[in-house]
């Protein structure tokens, strides 16, 4: 096998305790990679999202092998995320999976992901946690705070979140033992508007830029 057919994506099913999860590894090349990130989807979409393909697409040239994972539900083909504990259960059915690689595991998702990585990384033993729009609150609704997720990971943690995220403005979100990157004018998809002073393209360079920079001041 070439080096270039070893380091091409390759997806895996993984049984959990939720049903089966979808693992699809885009690794460092020539084994360079000293950190693995796992990072799933929200709640209204999948793997598919501008933040996660941008992502597997340019960590690995970083060290930073990517396995994007897609939760039973997503792969059951249904069309309602399950309640949160069915999420956490999902994750931690594909850590042994991730673990094999003998590699630091940064817990990463966008949205209800990010939520799922925040509330099991200690338990997990995750060397971080990277939440992509982290849904601070419900829509309109800020007394509703999920904070205490975010707060209690107990890991070094990044969150990127859109200017105009209506789950949770960066100025919003509470002081805490995390780093923030904002992303101008964003929404929840970190979609910007045609009026905004950066292009979709620049949007998308500042949250690989972010996370790139971040993972490699992490140990591994």
């Amino acid at each position: 096998m070439t080096k270039d057919a070893q380091d091409a994506p390759k997806s895996e099913i993984i049984p959990t305790g939720a049903g089966e999860a979808r693992i699809t590894w885009h690794p460092a090349p020539g084994g360079t990679a000293r950190l693995l990130l796992a990072v799933s989807h929200g709640a209204g979409g999948g793997i598919e999202a501008r933040d996660l393909r941008a992502i597997a697409a340019e960590l690995p040239a970083h060290g930073v092998s990517v396995a994007l994972v897609e939760q039973p539900w997503r792969v059951a083909g249904k069309k309602l995320a399950p309640a949160p504990k069915t999420l956490d259960t999902g994750w931690r059915g594909i850590w042994p999976a991730l673990e094999k690689k003998g590699l630091p595991v940064i817990s990463g998702g966008r949205s209800a992901g990010a939520r799922v990585a925040c509330r099991t990384a200690t338990e997990l033993g995750a060397a971080a946690v990277l939440a992509l729009s982290f849904p601070l609150h419900p829509p309109g609704k800020p007394e509703k705070s999920r904070a205490d997720e975010l707060l209690g990971a107990g890991v070094p943690t990044l969150v990127v979140q859109g200017g105009n995220d209506p789950f949770g403005k960066p100025a919003e979100f509470p002081e805490g033992a995390y780093d923030l990157v904002e992303i101008p004018f964003g929404d929840h998809g970190f979609a910007v508007p045609k009026r905004a002073d950066i292009g979709q393209d620049e949007a998308v360079k500042r949250i690989t830029d972010g996370v790139a920079r971040w993972a490699g001041m992490l140990g591994g």
